[in-house]
């Protein structure tokens, strides 16, 4: 039985009164507007709008919870103490609380960046690991997380595939990474894609990850190198809407 508990991620709470004021400025998604139960997956950029750390964020009252990647909070963590300067921000650990998932938790919240992914919230910790069964899943979608799989500091936030995963806001205002994100989008310069091909089909110029578990790569391609057939339903439609606009 693997229960429901992703392991591999960890909890930072973001409090004080000015909390989401201060998210507002760094982040892609817009964080005044967040509520509870209604989770915003969200990227925190280089000034050139390069990934380096991806999370999603959860309204706690006032407070903002970020569930992130396990390995990387306390990196995160530290990147945000930076930006912190004067600001009344409190910036810790949450332990009592532990991200969940499922495919079949109906009255639980869905995955932000795709229906399919199933259902995920924060409660305590169980028993069991749900991350291997979770991990296969979101990468049989084509969705990838993490500085593993995006890279940090290496692949543009549009290239991860963030604006088909609900990732970004184009009305909030500035952020960190904001300029050439808007530029991209705005002249339909997104010209290669995260995607993952079997391993025995791995170029290992474009390659960012190898997964040898899955027998999957994950690589930086060209869109015009990209064949349809072999992209996820929900990417392929979204080139192709992008193509004929």
């Amino acid at each position: 039985m693997t229960g429901t508990t992703l392991r591999d991620r960890a909890i930072l709470r973001i409090s004080g009164e000015d909390a989401r004021s201060f998210l507002q400025g760094l982040l892609t998604r817009d964080v005044p507007g967040l509520k509870e139960g209604e989770p915003r997956w969200t990227g925190l950029l280089t000034p050139q709008g390069k990934a380096l750390f991806d999370f999603i964020l959860w309204a706690d009252g006032d407070d903002v919870l970020i569930d992130c990647e396990g390995s990387q909070a306390d990196a995160l963590a530290k990147r945000l103490t930076l930006y912190r300067l004067r600001r009344k921000v409190t910036i810790a650990r949450e332990e009592g609380l532990a991200v969940h998932w499922s495919l079949d938790a109906a009255d639980r919240p869905l995955d932000p960046r795709l229906p399919a992914l199933g259902h995920r919230w924060l409660a305590a910790p169980e028993e069991g690991d749900a991350s291997p069964a979770f991990r296969a899943h979101r990468l049989s979608l084509g969705v990838f997380e993490g500085a593993a799989e995006l890279g940090q500091d290496q692949t543009l936030w549009l290239e991860t595939n963030a604006e088909e995963l609900h990732g970004v806001d184009y009305d909030k205002g500035c952020y960190v990474g904001q300029e050439n994100t808007a530029r991209m989008h705005y002249r339909n310069k997104v010209s290669r894609r995260l995607i993952a091909v079997p391993l025995a089909q791995a170029d290992e110029k474009r390659q960012r990850a190898a997964l040898p578990d899955l027998g999957l790569s994950i690589e930086l391609r060209r869109v015009e190198d990209l064949d349809p057939a072999a992209l996820p339903g929900w990417l392929a439609a979204a080139i192709g809407e992008r193509a004929a606009g």
